[in-house]
Parts: C-alpha cells; sequence; structure tokens
C-alpha cells in the first residue's frame, strides 16, 4: 500500500508514535531512520500505535 498523501488522523498517529519512540541523544541521522522505519510498517498495514513504537526501535526486516 504506497501512497503519495496521508490523511490527517494518520498524520496525528504517525506524528504520537513518532514522539513516543523518541530515543535519548539521538542523532539526526537516526531520527531519519527511525521515522522510515515507522512509515514503512505502517504502509506495510501495522496501524497499532503501540506496535509501530516497538517496531521503529527495531531494524526492517528484509
Amino acid at each position: 500500500m504506497h501512497r503519495d498523501a496521508f490523511t490527517p488522523s494518520e498524520l496525528a498517529l504517525l506524528s504520537r508514535v513518532f514522539a513516543r519512540s523518541k530515543i535519548k541523544n539521538e542523532t539526526a541521522t537516526e531520527k531519519e531512520r527511525r521515522a522510515s522505519r515507522i512509515l514503512a510498517y505502517y504502509q506495510a498495514g501495522v496501524t497499532d500505535e503501540d506496535e509501530l513504537e516497538l517496531l521503529s526501535r527495531q531494524p526492517l526486516g528484509r
């Protein structure tokens, strides 16, 4: 499910997950990678906030 735009409620959910999954002393690159993981998992069908938060801290499965 690849799309170019998200609804306001989806953006709110993704923003909450990003804020909740914050890691102390994280570099800009690490933040970008975490945001990419959140988006990738969301687009793969994971919509539960707690699960997204947990997965955001793990490498993407390949």
